[in-house]
């Protein structure tokens, strides 16, 4: 599927959001990107790896129609240019990660506490 088809319908959701939803969102952002980092960080201590993703591309023979200027159909051999997403894995510092989680669960607790009250800011203004 292509990544267009499913960015629409989210910036669509997106701009249906209530100002009170758009607010606290905004005011949730940083903890939700501290949290999505504190989860690879744990994934990758528990595995002993870090996943890399990697975008790759490859060409792919197909057979193509067309048609000609009366009318008429032809079939010819044609390249298709496919990109794919894998995941390579590697190595790191254990130790160096651990150090990693410590600090971002550190950054989080800071900023779980100022989101807080940035969410309770939003609800005073944007009552329901």
């Amino acid at each position: 599927m292509r990544p267009t088809l499913i960015i629409l319908p989210l910036v669509a959701l997106t701009a249906c959001a209530t100002p009170r939803e758009q607010c606290i969102g905004d005011a949730t952002r940083d903890t939700r990107v501290l949290s999505s980092l504190i989860n690879e960080t744990q994934g990758n201590l528990a595995r002993g790896y870090a996943l890399e993703e990697r975008q790759e591309v490859r060409t792919l023979k197909r057979r193509c129609r067309g048609r000609n200027d009366d009318g008429t159909v032809f079939t010819y051999e044609c390249n298709e240019t496919e990109t794919y997403t894998t995941s390579i894995p590697v190595a790191i510092d254990l130790n160096a990660e651990r150090a990693k989680l410590q600090s971002l669960e550190e950054q989080f607790a800071v900023t779980q506490a100022s989101s807080n009250q940035a969410v309770a800011q939003c609800i005073a203004i944007h009552p329901e």
